[in-house]
């Protein structure tokens, strides 16, 4: 079908196809879904698409509603999937490899990389957009990490992108998303990481504030190893009663310094247990389930510069206010910071935390109760700045001046001119050229 192809094509009907067309729980119709081997087959795949005017979604994990599509082509890039250990440290991942195999990998090498929490996410969609993850702290996002990308671009050509060769292009794949090119292979400097000491702290939903306020204190006196996030979740009928838990995973081994960070935590008032233990990184690499199809998500997320007791207290009453409603307060204070503003695409690097709300609704609940959630959110403008693309789960015409300030959308706007003219990569949080 696509002339000199090596890879695999799935066209409807074929026994693969449903899987390999659905993406985050939702079923696309795709024309056909090609799963390349190499970067040649990834440029002869996206010259077919352009030529028969198929819209194109790139696929690395799935974990994104941009990975499939109706009437286009996806393409799949599962079967790029290897983890190579260059030397000094550094790796060569594949774009189709998910994160809990590059953990697997590592372990054994007492290295690691800073990805998400989620074995299942894909490398490629994850590290383009960001990648906040459990070593935040002591080592940045997982695209600070980054060293080299090869990458196919819509034109076809295949070219290399560094901090020296095609640096533009580097600038912009390190938070644009896959809006310039498709990454087949990433270099990463990977960190050594022989254990971790993680696990949850259970404290009681009612005093929220009160954890959050104690956390905060605790987390800016904390060496950068402690990574800690606090998730409340709402009740989900009488099996499953509202909690809050105080996520922490130090990075490192050594279980009485780890234990000497975590103390303080274990002391906040309102805890009424915890599970901390020594474990392998990949183990703290979790698989969420997917909400059900029948409930409604209004979600909102942003960086917080300061978690005052004003935030604070402004965040749990809205929380509070939006019912049916997951929290999550990550800290970020630390290697994060120390990359300049202007040196990524992901600018927001002032802030001390990354919060996000998640509210549930019923598939019928009114037009009003949506509302109130956004104009909830909206009263927290003047405490949480800018939105992280990947976790904006419903893209509107106006998200990319949320995810990006004025300045970053223009330079990717004159990235995405000079590599992608024809917008022929838009299935993403699209910057049209």
């Amino acid at each position: 079908m696509i002339d000199g192809f090596a890879g695999t094509i799935l066209m409807p009907g074929s026994e693969e196809y449903p899987a390999a067309a659905t993406a985050y729980g939702v079923l696309g119709s795709p024309a056909l879904v090609a799963r390349p081997s190499s970067a040649a087959d990834i440029a002869l795949a996206i010259g077919y698409a352009r030529a028969h005017g198929l819209p194109l979604s790139v696929r690395s994990g799935g974990h994104t509603l941009f990975s499939t599509n109706d009437g286009g082509m996806v393409l799949d890039l599962r079967a790029i999937h290897d983890v190579e250990l260059l030397g000094n440290d550094l790796v060569r991942v594949g774009g189709g490899a998910v994160w809990g195999d590059v953990a697997r990998a590592l372990q054994p090498h007492g290295l690691a990389l800073s990805s998400g929490d989620t074995y299942s996410v894909g490398v490629g969609g994850l590290t383009l957009g960001g990648g906040i993850g459990w070593m935040v702290r002591q080592h940045g996002l997982a695209f600070d990490s980054l060293r080299e990308a090869e990458v196919v671009l819509p034109s076809g050509d295949i070219v290399t992108a560094s901090a020296t060769v095609e640096p533009e292009l580097f600038w912009a794949l390190r938070g644009g998303g896959g809006n310039f090119g498709v990454v087949t292979r990433f270099t990463f400097q990977a960190h050594p990481l022989p254990g971790v000491v993680a696990g949850s702290i259970t404290v009681d939903p009612a005093r929220l504030a009160d954890t959050l306020r104690g956390w905060r204190d605790v987390m800016r006196h904390s060496p950068e190893e402690l990574n800690s996030t606090v998730i409340a979740m709402p009740a989900f009928g009488p099996e499953m009663p509202a909690a809050t838990q105080v996520l922490v995973c130090f990075g490192g081994n050594d279980v009485d310094a780890a234990m000497k960070a975590i103390r303080p935590l274990l002391a906040l008032p309102g805890v009424t247990g915890n599970d901390v233990a020594p474990k392998a990184y990949v183990d703290v690499l979790e698989e969420p389930e997917l909400p059900p199809a029948e409930i409604r998500l209004v979600d909102h997320n942003g960086f917080a510069r300061d978690v005052d007791d004003g935030l604070i207290s402004r965040l749990t009453t809205a929380h509070e206010a939006f019912g049916a409603a997951v929290l999550m307060v990550r800290y970020l204070r630390g290697a994060f910071n120390r990359v300049p503003a202007d040196a990524t695409a992901l600018a927001y690097r002032d802030a001390e935390a990354f919060v996000v709300s998640a509210a549930f609704l019923p598939p019928d609940a009114p037009a009003e109760a949506e509302r109130r959630i956004h104009d909830g959110w909206a009263a927290l403008a003047g405490d949480v700045t800018g939105e992280y693309g990947n976790f904006s789960m419903h893209p509107d015409a106006t998200t990319i001046t949320r995810i990006y300030p004025p300045a970053t959308v223009e330079r990717l706007r004159a990235a995405k001119r000079r590599y992608d003219p024809e917008n022929v990569l838009a299935f993403n949080h699209n910057i049209v050229p």
